[in-house]
């Protein structure tokens, strides 16, 4: 299976009563796919709120999203937690939405150690047959998958990618160490050039909702040998890369991206508690931030 370069982790629009807006999602849908040259879509993961949303709405979102797109952009479905079995569970329910494939992040809060962590995403692959990819993200979860784990992992027939936000140098070994198919993505926005530099096929990103046909381009440029315009491009990006995450303090995602998507006038909503909406000093540095793209 073949995600495509670009893959945008979607916001969950929701209505003043914090409730989905199906109207809104499929015209975000419609936005991502067309304008914004998304090649896949992952939907309900952590960008989407997935810990603050039913798996009730998480169901409806995937059934929804596969029919929206008809065919023009992978769905990918966030099913991963830190239960194991339900995870394993909701995967099995996505598979029969129609999904294009699977996203699981590393279980969260309860620190398993490295055998836990390859136990944890074997019975959850085990349970599907769509193609799996997952997602270290240390910064949230409070552990590391380490180059190992993702390694072995990796030799599993159905895991065949993985969202790496740990570091360049985790980015490299895994690349230098993965099997032929196995694929890397970036999941920091402001580390997807330098990612594919050590061989990254792609990124995960946020900042597509907002600049997905230029990082769209950026990609392109590399592939096809024109570093200095990839470089340029980056450049031009980068202030929305960090500041859609240090805006300009640490504000948790996607609270900034919403309201960015909010003021190019796609009504998604506030972000559901216990995430805040940026508040009136962000909110001017975010406007900045859009005003210069």
């Amino acid at each position: 299976m073949d995600f495509g370069r670009l893959i945008t982790a979607m916001v969950t629009p929701f209505d003043r009563n914090g409730q989905i807006n199906w109207d809104e999602t499929a015209r975000l849908i419609e936005h991502l796919i067309v304008d914004q040259k998304s090649d896949s879509l992952v939907i309900a993961g952590t960008t989407g709120e997935s810990p603050t949303l039913s798996e009730t709405e998480k169901l409806e979102l995937f059934s929804f999203a596969v029919k929206q797109a008809a065919g023009r952009s992978k769905i990918i479905a966030g099913t991963g937690s830190n239960d194991t079995a339900h995870s394993a569970e909701l995967t099995k329910k996505a598979e029969d939405c129609g999904v294009d494939g699977i996203l699981l992040v590393a279980p969260y809060y309860n620190k398993p150690n490295q055998e836990g962590l390859y136990r944890h995403f074997e019975t959850i692959a085990a349970a599907t047959s769509l193609p799996v990819m997952l997602y270290n993200v240390p910064g949230r979860t409070g552990i590391s998958l380490s180059t190992a784990t993702t390694l072995r992992l990796a030799q599993l027939p159905n895991i065949v990618a993985t969202k790496e936000c740990a570091s360049i140098d985790q980015v490299t070994s895994i690349v230098a160490g993965a099997p032929d198919g196995f694929i890397v993505y970036s999941g920091d926005d402001s580390a997807a050039l330098p990612a594919l530099s050590v061989g990254a096929y792609g990124i995960v990103s946020v900042a597509s909702h907002i600049a997905g046909s230029q990082m769209k381009d950026m990609i392109h440029a590399y592939v096809e040998g024109d570093v200095k315009e990839a470089a340029k491009l980056h450049q031009s990006l980068f202030p929305l890369f960090k500041g859609l995450f240090e805006c300009p303090e640490p504000l948790p995602n996607p609270s900034a991206v919403k309201f960015a998507l909010t003021e190019r006038g796609y009504q998604v909503g506030d972000v559901r508690l216990p995430l805040v909406s940026p508040s009136e000093n962000e909110a001017a540095f975010i406007r900045r931030i859009l005003s210069s793209l």
